[in-house]
């Protein structure tokens, strides 16, 4: 018996698009980092980028559950001494509602490699118009 590998020529990249409003964050980003990362896919193949396009749509509206608009904290460091810098999820929404999904999904993709390019296949919008609609992509249900 000879283990299947997938080779970059045979893989065939659709585009989906989700809509975030009223979704969960945590359940929607570990289905899109599936996704983006190709588990769905017959030809999976861990250490190949398998993986199709995912557009999100209305990331403002993402749903969170309990006191997290308040409570989550997002770090970020400029990289000189006493450079961290915080931000809480509401102020999050109101500035960069995008970066939210981003980096919900970020957390969810193996820390390897692959991660930059599956990043690059993620495309996020604040509101319901994107540019992409020459790549038809299909509506994926969760």
């Amino acid at each position: 018996m000879n283990t299947y590998v997938a080779k970059p020529a045979e893989i065939d990249r659709l585009w989906y698009v989700v809509d975030a409003e009223g979704q969960t964050l945590g359940r929607m980003a570990s289905r899109i980092a599936s996704v983006l990362r190709g588990k769905t896919k017959p030809i999976f193949t861990p250490f190949i980028d398998t993986g199709d396009h995912v557009i999100v749509i209305n990331a403002d509206k993402v749903v969170v559950t309990g006191d997290k608009e308040n409570n989550k904290i997002y770090y970020r460091h400029s990289g000189y001494p006493g450079g961290l810098k915080t931000t809480n999820l509401r102020k999050m929404r109101e500035t960069r509602p995008e970066r939210i999904v981003e980096l919900a999904v970020r957390g969810m993709l193996p820390r390897n490699r692959l991660r930059r390019a599956m990043l690059k296949k993620l495309k996020v919008y604040a509101g319901p118009v994107h540019p992409h609609e020459a790549q038809q992509p299909a509506k994926l249900e969760f």
